[in-house]
């Protein structure tokens, strides 16, 4: 049995680890410590929807979460049909709305999150703050480089680029319009917008 250790990682981390490790080896029986409930929660969700048992032993040390391969479910092996290229509309530098510390860090996580996703996306397009992402000194330009070389196109907005005089600092992608953002939108399948 595999023994992954994800104590003192921070969300997603166990569950990006215990993805990666439950693909790469499917018919292994596992064993994931972590040291809070989320994470045990979201291990255990994320066992569950890729067929797995899964049974909690709580210690001191820390939540041991012993997972056994099964077979998938069906909402596992079927995915829903779209037609079109995916898209996800990136309009700031924070997700969500409130602490504007906590809203870059899961923006950040987001984009490190989207390089383990079972399918990346199409297209990123970046307009307003959002550009802020894609120029030199951005947190998130290595996973933008590695979803690029995946064949992902990053777009910035020209017009956004230099209304922050950032134009010359763009290091991931390309220089997009508007134009070209809105066939984008109307011709995707499915638009994720942050």
């Amino acid at each position: 049995m595999e023994i992954l250790d994800c104590r003192g990682q921070q969300c997603p981390q166990p569950v990006v680890q215990t993805r990666k490790l439950m693909l790469a080896q499917p018919a292994k029986a596992l064993k994931v410590l972590v040291d809070d409930d989320v994470s045990r929660d979201n291990v255990t969700r994320l066992a569950k929807s890729l067929g797995y048992a899964a049974s909690i032993n709580p210690s001191e040390e820390a939540i041991e979460i012993n997972l056994t391969p099964g077979e998938k479910s069906e909402k596992a092996v079927v995915g829903t049909a779209k037609s079109g290229p995916t898209v996800i509309f990136i309009t700031s530098d924070e997700m969500g709305r409130g602490d504007a510390k906590l809203g870059q860090i899961l923006m950040k996580n987001f984009i490190f999150t989207l390089i383990e996703a079972d399918k990346a996306p199409d297209a990123i397009y970046f307009v307003n703050n959002g550009v802020k992402l894609t120029v030199g000194g951005s947190d998130v330009i290595e996973p933008l480089l590695e979803l690029a070389n995946r064949g992902v196109d990053i777009a910035s907005c020209g017009l956004c680029l230099e209304f922050f005089n950032l134009k010359e600092a763009l290091s991931v992608g390309r220089i997009s319009n508007m134009l070209e953002l809105v066939n984008a939108l109307e011709g995707a399948g499915n638009i994720v917008r942050l």
